[in-house]
């Protein structure tokens, strides 16, 4: 159950020609797809782009009408590989992935398909997740682009030039017989806006005619001595065609005047932030317009050295705006200039720092110290004042405290932390390996469970050196999303392989919660196109791992607790493997809060768990708190004069998953908490019980007070 639903904007997707599309970039990237005849789509979902799969699956039945294949892909490698279909057919083939670690994990395969070439355009559109939006490494998927020898485009964030970028890199793609990465940005993702629809194409050749007149071409092969070949190609054949295609069709753009005696030189992802800069320095509009040259790359790889020079003509000065590092585009426009003996001085990386996001002031700072060192009597007046300097931004991350993330309100994975806590209480600190997904937040307090995490599926494999015995057994924890991502064939089939001794624990949330709630073979969820309900417990004694224990509702802290002492301390060697299972509680809000709202609009009686404290109990000393950290258990000062220590206390976010009770429980601390049961639209029988309840509970308080009354004064 993705977090969103795009049936309403799939409707949007069958606009035709002359018509005016509106709404995400996502969702243009989709049209697009349609309007250049894709054959198949598949992909992996991974922020920013993960929405993107989600609309392909919301539109899978306008892609059937089509003729379009659509595929959600087990992971990025196997996408990666499903454009193997271009190679021998032209077909129009796409998938999509997080970048860069997405690319990093199908990097063989895009290799290989960047080694034979294609005949039908291939585009891999990844979602650039750069900067102090991003959950990953830093890094970039530029040097894999120049590695691979794969074009790399990186249109200006708005919807007609994502749309171009689409067509055109299918056609860019065919001209060089050469697979194009796309890299769209967070901001291009979600960025809205409208631009002419053209109508939806089926492909030429699908699939299914493919498969009913197959094709081969052992030259395509990537064995010596065609990869030889291959590397010939690339040089003598593709990148000349590709540079001729990129000119004849003005895929980069030049705004501003001709005749300048500075200029700037600008990924096209970070065009918007620039002209802010430009606006703020009074030297653009609000429409775009520049009285400063701007050579606009919408193609980040490869880079055309004559462009570049035309467009240094006359310019004495030009800077570069390169995010992130190193400062290849730099690097390489310095060595066009090197060998032109072009006299032009070349800005940088110095303004602009090396290595973080270019927000908004770190754009304004760059291009103003630039402006003043190029041209200072461009700037207005206003600006070159020097008692008009802004005030320096004051350095926060001394005064305010970080906010790393954390587990949400009801998550099923805090109990799990909360017994491994316990059990580390009875049998000390264990070497615990992470991995990517929502549990790997129990690295951070209050928890502060699992250390190196090595990529996604990837968890008990970083053990791999621990697993040969010793004192203590390594403990490895990874989700259901990258169990079946990588996990099972690489993690676990080594496990069992090399009979590691081990402990790994699967956080089953029934979905790939982390990446927006997608359904994965393990979900409980029916499906009507993808094959659910196939437990990982059959999995793991499939490649045969038989020390599995599954618990169905991690909430008992205590049955938690006690398996994985189990697996700590039997006797019995090999690979223990626990599957705590229950489902994330982001999903079942979705799913249950509509229909219990409706429910309760109906006038049906509904019951809803509340959780409380018992502040005459509660001791005050927090344990609860610690053991459990959930966002809604926080403190709350009495009025009681004798007691100093604030109680512990639950919000109204609460959703009543009980967690914190079976701490409590399981932790024997004070039994302060209490579970209540709100009843909606209750039965007469339940409001006169009520009632009744409700007049003993007031006698009884009536007759406690007077008889402190009749004791009087203390003497």
């Amino acid at each position: 159950m993705a977090e969103r639903s795009f049936k309403a904007q799939v409707e949007d997707l069958k606009l035709g020609a002359g018509e005016t599309f509106t709404g995400e970039g996502i969702l243009a990237i989709t049209k697009a797809l349609l309007e250049s005849g894709v054959g198949y789509v598949g992909g992996y979902q991974g922020a920013p782009i993960s929405h993107l799969m989600d609309v392909l699956a919301d539109a899978e039945e306008l892609l059937a009408e089509l003729g379009v294949r659509y595929e959600a892909n087990a992971n990025e490698a196997a996408a990666a590989a499903m454009l193997a279909a271009s190679v021998h057919y032209p077909i129009r083939g796409a998938v999509t992935f997080k970048g860069p670690v997405g690319v990093n994990v199908a990097s063989d395969a895009l290799a290989n398909l960047s080694s034979s070439g294609v005949t039908g355009g291939a585009l891999v559109i990844v979602g650039e997740d750069y900067g102090e939006g991003s959950s990953i490494m830093q890094e970039r998927t530029h040097p894999f682009a120049m590695k691979a020898q794969m074009w790399l485009l990186d249109p200006r964030p708005n919807l007609p030039s994502i749309v171009k970028a689409v067509s055109d890199g299918f056609d860019l793609s065919e001209a060089s017989n050469t697979p194009v990465m796309l890299m769209v940005r967070i901001r291009s993702c979600h960025v809205t806006g409208s631009f002419t629809a053209r109508d939806n194409q089926r492909p030429t050749l699908t699939v299914r005619d493919a498969l009913s007149n197959p094709r081969s071409d052992f030259n395509r092969v990537v064995l010596p001595p065609m990869s030889y070949v291959h590397e010939q190609d690339k040089v003598k054949n593709r990148w000349p065609a590709a540079e001729k295609f990129i000119r004849d069709h003005a895929m980069n753009e030049v705004f501003g005047p001709k005749d300048a005696p500075l200029g700037i030189v600008v990924q096209g992802g970070m065009y918007n932030g620039l002209i802010r800069a430009l606006q703020r320095l009074g030297l653009a509009d609000i429409y775009g317009g520049t009285q400063v040259p701007i050579y606009v790359l919408n193609v980040a790889y490869p880079l055309i050295s004559g462009e570049f020079l035309d467009f240094c003509q006359g310019k004495d000065h030009v800077l570069v705006v390169e995010e992130g590092q190193p400062e290849f585009i730099e690097t390489q426009l310095g060595s066009f200039l090197y060998r032109a003996g072009a006299l032009v001085k070349l800005h940088g990386k110095g303004l602009f720092p090396m290595a973080g996001e270019y927000t908004g002031a770190v754009m304004l700072d760059a291009v103003e110290g630039f402006l003043r060192q190029a041209a200072p009597g461009i700037l207005p007046a206003q600006v070159r004042a020097p008692n008009v300097d802004r005030p320096a931004i004051p350095d926060l991350t001394k005064t305010v405290p970080i906010r790393p993330p954390g587990f949400c309100t009801g998550c099923p994975e805090r109990p799990i932390f909360a017994a491994m806590k316990l059990v580390e209480k009875e049998l000390g600190k264990h070497q615990i390996a992470a991995d990517i997904g929502c549990h790997l937040f129990a690295s951070l307090p209050p928890f502060e469970i699992g250390g190196a995490t090595m990529g996604y599926g990837l968890g008990p494999a970083a053990n791999g050196a621990f697993d040969g015995g010793g004192e203590k057994r390594p403990v490895a924890i990874i989700g259901d999303g990258g169990f079946w991502h990588n996990g099972l064939s690489s993690s676990f089939t080594n496990m069992a392989f090399n009979r590691s001794d081990g402990v790994a624990i699967i956080v089953d949330n029934y979905y790939s919660a982390a990446t927006g709630g997608q359904d994965v073979m393990s979900s409980r969820a029916d499906n009507a196109s993808k094959a659910t309900k196939n437990p990982i417990s059959r999995a793991l004694k499939g490649i045969g791992i038989d020390w599995v224990r599954q618990i169905d509702r991690t909430y008992d802290v205590a049955k938690m607790r006690d398996t994985i002492r189990e697996a700590l301390t039997t006797p019995v060697k090999g690979p223990k493997v626990i599957v705590a299972s229950s489902e994330c509680m982001l999903n079942r809000q979705r799913r249950e809060k509509p229909l219990t709202q409706k429910a309760i609009k109906e006038g049906r009686r509904v019951e809803a768990p509340r959780f409380g404290v018992d502040e005459a109990i509660c001791t005050g000393d927090h344990a609860c708190i610690r053991l459990s950290g959930c966002p809604s258990l926080s403190l709350k000062r009495l009025d009681d004069p004798l007691r100093d220590d604030p109680v512990a206390s639950i919000d109204q976010s609460c959703v009543g998953c009980g967690n914190c009770g079976e701490v409590a429980d399981a932790a024997i601390l004070c039994p302060s908490f209490y579970r209540a049961d709100v009843v909606h639209n209750p039965t007469k029988w339940e409001r006169r019980l009520a009632s009744f309840r409700a007049r003993i509970i007031t006698a009884l308080q009536r007759r406690r007070a007077a008889r402190r009354l009749s004791f009087g004064p203390a003497e």
